[in-house]
């Protein structure tokens, strides 16, 4: 079985360059800064319709924790059938009860509802009480891969769990590492965990086109740069795919 290389993005545009470096699928989003929200109907649907390469789409109708209600809840089965109506192939969500538990009502009723899309379980995993309970429970809703930083704030520092979870997960499940991997870290990860499939933005900044910029008032959060977008970098992708064939 070859590597996978699962890039995410935030735009078409990094889409489109993502594919053009050889990514195997990306996950859209929207809101990077908030870990990633569902994207907008619009960008969705002329994403499916652009890509030649599987498209999986975030559900998750906002930032913050993973225990949502009822009517969050109910966004998230729309947005589900639209990505399905609208040829997505995955989608990608997560829903915790708040022990930390898996709620596995809930995430079976999604999984069921998205059939036949793919369904990843994204890094609300990392936010579960216990990763080896969570592990089984998520194999028992039925979800195809489980995107994890092994429970620490990257994947480089989460191999030990990471490596666990593979094992443990055999063939009933995948485990995606995904979280602060790059071109210089990448291969240990693969070596120390065994995975087979990996997550990144693998993204460079490129500067605004606008000539005009007031400094003086923001959109948003001030810590980050409005005329400074993040693209999906096609040199680096190209650079670890090759990285990872030699594996």
């Amino acid at each position: 079985m070859d590597h996978i290389l699962e890039i995410t993005v935030n735009s078409l545009q990094s889409a489109l360059e993502a594919q053009q470096g050889g990514a195997d699928r990306v996950e859209l989003c929207d809101n990077f800064a908030e870990g990633g929200t569902t994207p907008s109907h619009g960008m969705i649907i002329t994403a499916a319709w652009k890509l030649l390469i599987d498209l999986y789409v975030i559900i998750r109708p906002r930032g913050g924790d993973f225990l949502y209600d009822e009517l969050e809840f109910e966004v998230m089965k729309r947005d589900i059938q639209f990505a399905k109506e609208a040829g997505v192939k995955g989608v990608v969500f997560g829903i915790l009860l708040e022990n930390g538990e898996i709620d596995k009502k809930r995430n079976r009723e999604l999984v069921e509802l998205a059939q036949p899309m793919q369904t990843t379980f994204h890094r609300a995993f990392d936010m579960t009480t216990n990763p080896f309970q969570s592990l089984e429970d998520v194999i028992e809703t039925g979800f195809d891969r489980i995107l994890t930083s092994g429970q620490q704030s990257g994947a480089r520092e989460g191999t030990d769990l990471i490596a666990q979870l593979v094992q443990k997960a055999g063939e009933k499940i995948t485990i995606m590492p995904g979280s602060g991997i790059n071109e210089q870290n990448i291969v240990d990860i693969a070596h120390k965990t065994g995975a087979r499939e990996f997550h990144g933005s693998f993204s460079k900044s490129v500067p605004s086109s606008m000539t005009f910029r007031n400094d003086r008032s923001s959109m948003g959060n001030k810590k980050t740069d409005e005329y400074e977008l993040k693209i999906a970098d096609v040199d680096q992708i190209i650079s670890i795919k090759n990285l990872l064939s030699q594996l």
